[in-house]
């Protein structure tokens, strides 16, 4: 059992479970924050720090910490760094803030400032979209994109067959690339 594990089995009758999670956890936030602000090209705006603690202040904040293991946990923080980068791709992309519309500097008419957020919205939007067609698959997608484990770790975590898991992911890369490039 890991140590992420024995202590979210612990009880919290001091109120200290959170205090003795935070420094377990916090390295590998910060590296799955980090893998995920590369990914998105173009974002320079939230640094891997800050990416951590909003998504662990929405994990804490929501409900009472229910956190069965290590994987469930890690699968939750990604997702809530999923949510928060959708938010601000969004919010980059709207039209108020110039979303769509090239955007050019005062001092040189010449220098087009591209807008990086339209590809992680269009993942986003293909992820939903497998969710509807297959829970399980977008889970699987979800933990390998947003918590970077490996497929077989993936696969664990969601009870499925080594086989499986690698079928289903297979399977994801080729629909989601498709869904992708067919409605741009």
């Amino acid at each position: 059992m890991s140590e992420v594990t024995r202590i979210l089995a612990g009880s919290d009758d001091d109120g200290l479970l959170l205090d003795r999670l935070l420094p377990v956890v916090y390295a590998e936030l910060r590296r799955l924050a980090s893998t995920l602000l590369e990914k998105e090209r173009g974002q320079k705006t939230l640094q891997p720090t800050a990416l951590v603690h909003e998504a662990y202040l929405r994990l804490i904040g929501e409900e009472p910490l229910n956190f069965e293991t290590r994987a469930h946990f890690f699968g939750a923080a990604a997702q809530s760094m999923r949510r928060i980068l959708v938010d601000l791709a969004r919010k980059r992309a709207r039209l108020k803030n110039g979303g769509g519309r090239e955007q050019y500097t005062l001092h040189e008419e010449d220098a087009i400032v591209p807008s990086c957020s339209d590809d992680f919205l269009l993942f986003n939007e293909a992820l939903e979209d497998l969710g509807e067609e297959d829970e399980m698959k977008a889970k699987l997608v979800q933990l390998r994109y947003f918590s970077g484990l490996s497929v077989e770790e993936a696969g664990k975590a969601l009870g499925l067959s080594r086989a499986t898991a690698h079928r289903h992911w297979v399977y994801s890369r080729a629909w989601l690339y498709d869904r992708m490039h067919s409605s741009s």
